[in-house]
């Protein structure tokens, strides 16, 4: 197993992923790529021209999810695990298949947290669309609400 694919939240519950990650990177002496997949850019006309407050909410957040992504890449290479960060835009299991795909990886982490029937019903569930996409081996750590 040499790649694995951690996907971040980049939420105060993500520390039951990025344990499970160093343990399976550490056991198979794996190389760890982070991901945060991003909300895309709003789809309104005019974004990329106005309203500057909100490019520069946006901008705010990219930051922010940046220095985050950057934290946790480090704490690997204090472990001595090889580690990148890749914080992409997009929808979440169509840019998880492509990474997948572009970096060969081996084992895709992510979290799963139950949602109420309502939830699943008007939003969806991204674990199911993702376990339904992609064909390979998948880790599900249990995570709480946050």
């Amino acid at each position: 197993m040499k790649n694995i694919l951690l996907a971040l939240e980049l939420k105060e519950n993500d520390t039951p992923l990025v344990k499970q990650a160093v343990t399976m990177a550490t056991k198979f002496s794996s190389k760890v790529w982070l991901i945060h997949i991003a909300a895309p850019d709003p789809d309104f006309v005019g974004y990329g021209v106005g309203p500057k407050y909100i490019r520069d909410a946006r901008a705010d957040t990219l930051k922010t999810e940046h220095k985050q992504l950057q934290q946790h890449m480090l704490h690997f290479e204090k472990e001595g695990i090889a580690c990148e960060a890749l914080l992409i835009a997009g929808p979440t299991v169509n840019t998880l298949a492509q990474e997948v795909k572009k970096l060969a990886v081996d084992l895709l982490i992510i979290g799963n947290k139950k949602h109420g029937f309502l939830y699943e019903t008007f939003v969806g569930n991204t674990t199911k669309q993702i376990i339904e996409e992609l064909a390979i081996p998948l880790l599900l750590v249990p995570i709480q609400k946050g």
